[in-house]
């Protein structure tokens, strides 16, 4: 499974990819302007940090497919290798999704909320295609369930679409979609931290050294112990 973070914030991506395995970052409108600066400097920097190998997901913001394709070609420049272009399920979307496909442009389909709405993404040749799971369990529906739904469409149909499961709101919904085979999932800094946590891990940790320096003291293992 392939982790990306879903963030603009450059701390956040500095501290995320010197710890944690991860693929790539994906961005949105909301978290670009939550940064307040530049809309090309903040991919500039994005690029750099994470390196050329490292996928970054931009989304458009145009509602017609001509906008969107523009929009599309010209970040492609500036973003240069690695570059997906997020473009939501809408009609002037898919047919967007249809005519860069054709022009080698990678795409990421977004905003999606149920399984046909992917069906169709990946139909139309998207490489990824983003359920979004804590929006639909706030609306009383099923986010890990159109995840399960959207892997079963691709693989009676021979689809070779990934799906980038993304809105979490904690770990355990990342857990569930996990275990029902999603290809990829994008986190904020908070929710990929806590990923690792236990507090067990903690207090065995603890246990180890205590244990060790009882004996040795605070001798390391790459020094000289008695």
């Amino acid at each position: 499974m392939l982790y990306l973070m879903d963030t603009a914030n450059i701390e956040e991506i500095k501290k995320g990819f010197e710890f944690y395995p991860l693929s790539g970052v994906t961005t949105n409108p909301t978290l670009i302007t939550k940064e307040k600066k530049g809309f090309k400097e903040i991919l500039k920097d994005i690029r750099n940090i994470i390196g050329e190998n490292s996928m970054l997901h931009v989304q458009a913001v145009g509602r017609t497919a001509e906008q969107i394709e523009k929009e599309a070609l010209y970040l492609q420049e500036v973003v240069g290798e690695n570059f997906y272009i997020k473009i939501p399920v809408t009609p002037d979307g898919i047919k967007a999704i249809k005519k860069l496909t054709q022009k080698g442009v990678k795409i990421t389909a977004t905003a999606i909320f149920n399984a046909q709405q992917a069906l169709m993404a990946a139909e139309a040749g998207a490489e990824f295609t983003a359920p979004y799971i804590n929006r639909l369990d706030n609306i009383c529906g099923d986010g890990v369930k159109v995840v399960e739904e959207i892997i079963s469409l691709y693989k009676l149909n021979g689809l070779n679409t990934k799906v980038l499961a993304a809105s979490f709101k904690n770990a355990e919904q990342v857990h569930k979609v996990a275990l029902c085979g999603v290809h990829s999932v994008t986190l904020n800094y908070e929710i990929l931290e806590k990923l690792l946590y236990h507090p067990l891990t903690d207090i065995s940790v603890d246990k180890f050294i205590e244990d060790w320096e009882k004996f040795y003291g605070s001798g390391k293992l790459t020094t000289d112990v008695k």
